[in-house]
């Protein structure tokens, strides 16, 4: 098949008139793509509130625990009556 063939294939193909399509699929189409969106906004105002409560977390974990100080050191004891 040359290309002229295959244009004119194409051609053919897309003149053709389209299959009928039920009325009720683009009801359908709308109800699910509607609840897809509902799903979708509800997981992200999920993880979200999820991912704020982490930061809420780990901020009070840090300002009990200070865990950028370092550790007295436990290697020598402690230098008493000079």
């Amino acid at each position: 098949m040359n290309r002229s063939e295959r244009e004119a294939a194409v051609r053919r193909i897309m003149e053709r008139t389209p299959a009928p399509v039920p009325p009720e699929l683009y009801a359908d189409a709308a109800r699910r793509g509607e609840r897809r969106l509902r799903q979708r906004r509800l997981a992200r105002r999920v993880l979200w509130l999820l991912a704020c409560a982490a930061a809420v977390a780990f901020a009070v974990w840090a300002a009990e625990a200070h865990p950028w100080a370092e550790p007295p050191s436990q290697t020598t004891p402690p230098v008493t009556d000079w």
